[in-house]
């Protein structure tokens, strides 16, 4: 496929409001894609670059994509600055240049999908000293060989911003009908390989294989996630469920096979080297082959310590010995996805414990099974005062469902209401927040993957975490106009609130009441935002909570 196809294929889905038409928009290309470009297409269209699994990065900031297209277009850099504030949007930006530049010769060749995917390769593969100056080399390669309406996908893809409504779950189900296959065995093969440019391959060859796939060592999956619920309603709807410590640390996933171990963070992030003595507690735990899900916790004089202390070692590129000096961290593994060989996510969750405390002789989380209420309170009483966040209270015969909230697992904790929002803009500050960002615009995600405002956070920001945050999103900067700035997404906030109000002001049709800044969830990407439908569901029984009383 020739991404000049591709490039309008966007611009066409871009037009298109209903959720259904862009499924079958996507359904009718599928087929006629031969084997390389399938799973190119698929990545690309939810604007994606590698498999969910890989731990490649492409590693594009705007400034390296700014300075590109300055060259290729024969403008100065600060043109290319003043044409994305214009407009607030690069890929808009980036076309309307191509579409003006001077240095025509640099067309060369027509851009074929595959083209740029292996740009994307050989940008991810660059390392050391002279990494910003390939990458750079190539992205000039590429905008060289771009019409301006590829240049303005181009550039989205290079930021992994394209968000152009083909979320996970529209791209899943338009797999579904393009191959006549069961949208629910799409669903679980994703789970599994974690790449739905290989699902859609395998949807193609042989449908059935989809049953088959089974989960593989270093080939990170999601992690399961869980709802905010209650222990009493949780117990009235299961009888007998499991209550587990909710630990204040980094969620991790470890693969062995062998004497070969890697630690994948939530983000499916290799970060082997950061942590080396939780890889070393774990290899000596076991001599089997597995996978396993668990949380790392900083640990001092016996007590955990809070998130921060933990994301610092996960942080950490050099110097870990003298770190690992000052912050202990420990593992404690609460599953097992994978056993010498065998696939255990379909297996119950009472089954999956059994197998864990046979394979693990150490750091094995510990786990409580009661269905009586007044029982899993004194252990919620009990978790919070050695520590911990609270309780996850999970149903007994749960399959691991990787990437799925739901109420299969509820988490239980005190203290106000809080939302993981992605963090899409700023207000600079004034007085004694001048030249910093003063307020932080944030959003949900629609079932598309596109980011929605939901409001803006200013309190609860200290002046030292407020420089902090200038340094983490001053390089994120894509658009300015007046004291407002757009961001790269890619920053998670955790906002505590009051209250959840509709409002015609946001385009979410939703705003938070009393936010107030808790955290950055370093450990969470932009998958793991709050959902539309979800903060809908808050709303909804907030508002069933408040017509009761």
């Amino acid at each position: 496929m020739q991404f000049l196809e591709f490039a309008r294929i966007c611009e066409h889905l871009e037009g298109i409001s209903g959720r259904l038409e862009m499924i079958e928009e996507v359904a009718t290309v599928l087929p006629g894609l031969d084997e390389t470009d399938l799973p190119i297409f698929v990545r690309f269209i939810m604007g994606r670059t590698f498999p969910d699994w890989s731990t490649r990065k492409l590693g594009v900031g705007p400034n390296l994509l700014y300075d590109a297209v300055a060259y290729v277009a024969g403008v100065k850099r600060e043109t290319v600055v003043e044409a994305v504030n214009r407009t607030g949007d690069v890929g808009l930006a980036v076309e309307e240049l191509l579409a003006k530049k001077e240095q025509t010769s640099f067309f060369i060749q027509e851009l074929e999908l595959l083209d740029v995917y292996r740009g994307f390769e050989r940008m991810a593969a660059a390392e050391g000293q002279r990494s910003q100056r390939e990458k750079l080399r190539v992205a000039e390669g590429l905008f060289g060989n771009a019409r301006p309406i590829e240049g303005r996908y181009l550039a989205r893809l290079m930021l992994e911003e394209l968000r152009i409504g083909m979320g996970e779950g529209n791209v899943r189900d338009a797999i579904a009908r393009a191959f006549g296959v069961d949208v629910h065995l799409v669903e679980h093969a994703q789970q599994v390989i974690n790449d739905l440019g290989e699902v859609a391959l395998l949807a193609r060859k042989n449908p059935e294989e989809l049953s088959r796939v089974r989960i593989r060592p270093f080939r990170p999956v999601k992690m399961m996630l869980a709802q905010a619920g209650t222990i009493a309603d949780q117990i009235a709807e299961h009888g007998t469920v499991a209550v587990e410590y909710k630990y204040d640390g980094s969620r991790f996933q470890f693969h062995k096979v062998g004497e070969r171990c890697r630690i994948y963070s939530r983000k499916l992030e290799d970060v082997t080297e950061s942590i080396p003595d939780v890889a070393r507690h774990l290899m000596e735990a076991t001599g089997h082959d597995v996978i396993l899900d668990g949380e790392a916790i900083a640990v001092r004089e016996g007590r955990p310590m809070p998130f921060q202390y933990v994301i610092r070692r996960f942080r950490r590129k050099h110097e870990i010995d003298s770190m690992m000096e000052q912050i202990e961290l420990v593992p404690q593994v609460f599953d097992i996805l994978y056993l010498d060989g065998e696939s255990l996510v379909d297996r119950p969750l009472s089954e999956r414990r059994r197998y864990l405390e046979e394979t693990l002789h150490d750091h094995v989380a510990p786990q409580f099974q009661t269905g009586d209420p007044a029982r899993a309170e004194e252990i919620y009483a009990d978790a919070l005062n050695l520590g911990h966040e609270g309780v996850m209270v999970k149903v007994l015969d749960s399959p691991y469902t990787p990437g799925v909230r739901g109420r299969l697992w509820v988490k239980v904790k005190p203290g106000v209401e809080t939302l993981d929002l992605a963090v899409i803009g700023a207000e600079w500050g004034e007085g004694r927040r001048a030249g910093m960002f003063g307020s932080f615009l944030l959003a949900v995600q629609d079932e598309g993957g596109r980011l929605l405002p939901v409001g803006k956070v200013a309190t609860g920001i200290t002046d030292e975490v407020l420089a902090d945050l200038y340094d983490l999103f001053k390089d994120r900067v894509i658009a300015r106009s007046g004291k407002e700035v757009t961001f790269e997404p890619g920053v998670v906030f955790e906002v505590g609130y009051s209250e959840i109000q509709t409002s015609p002001n946001y385009e979410s049709g939703y705003a938070l009441r009393f936010p107030r800044f808790v955290r950055v969830r370093d450990d969470k990407s932009l998958d793991e935002v709050e959902t539309l439908d979800s903060l809908a569901e808050r709303y909804a029984r907030q508002k069933g909570q408040t017509g009761s009383a």
